[in-house]
């Protein structure tokens, strides 16, 4: 369902245009969607403010894009890896999580439908990680998307 951003003008789909940052989203990479145990993890190589911090593959939605099309398109050119964009992870607003940068990132659950996973861009380490909380939080992640994480464990768990 498309919902509608509250943002003055013309009615716009949400995640596709707003008037402050670029909307960004982010996949929460699965080892399988029907009782996951791991999920895929990407080290920033750059740039250097987040070298060396942990986040979910992803990046910027182009003008006109759906979030979703747009998450694939991302991790291909990011992993070499076509994806299966399942559920999303709920933020309490309706333009997704609040980055540091002022934007907003839509998170959804994914899987891996043709490829294996190879750090392309942005990133020096992939790993699979056990879908465990306190195991992942373990990880120096990039700080904004820490509760994502949490919520992402809550909603699989719950």
């Amino acid at each position: 369902m498309t919902e509608l951003t509250s943002t003055p003008g013309p009615a716009v789909p949400r995640g596709e245009q707003s008037s402050g940052p670029r909307p960004v989203v982010g996949a929460a990479v699965l080892d399988r969607m029907d009782g996951p145990t791991r999920l895929l993890v990407g080290r920033r190589s750059s740039p250097e403010s987040l070298a060396g911090l942990w986040e979910f593959p992803g990046g910027k939605v182009e003008p006109g894009e759906e979030s979703r099309s747009a998450l694939r398109r991302e991790v291909r050119e990011e992993l070499g890896v076509d994806i299966r964009v399942d559920r999303e992870v709920e933020a309490g607003h309706p333009e997704g999580w609040l980055l540091g940068n002022g934007a907003r990132m839509r998170v959804f659950t994914a899987v891996i439908v043709h490829g294996e996973a190879r750090p392309l861009q942005d990133h020096d380490l992939l790993e699979w990680r056990e879908l465990d909380r306190d195991r992942l939080q373990d990880l120096e992640w990039i700080p904004a998307d820490r509760p994502i994480v949490d919520a992402l464990v809550e909603m699989l768990r719950g």
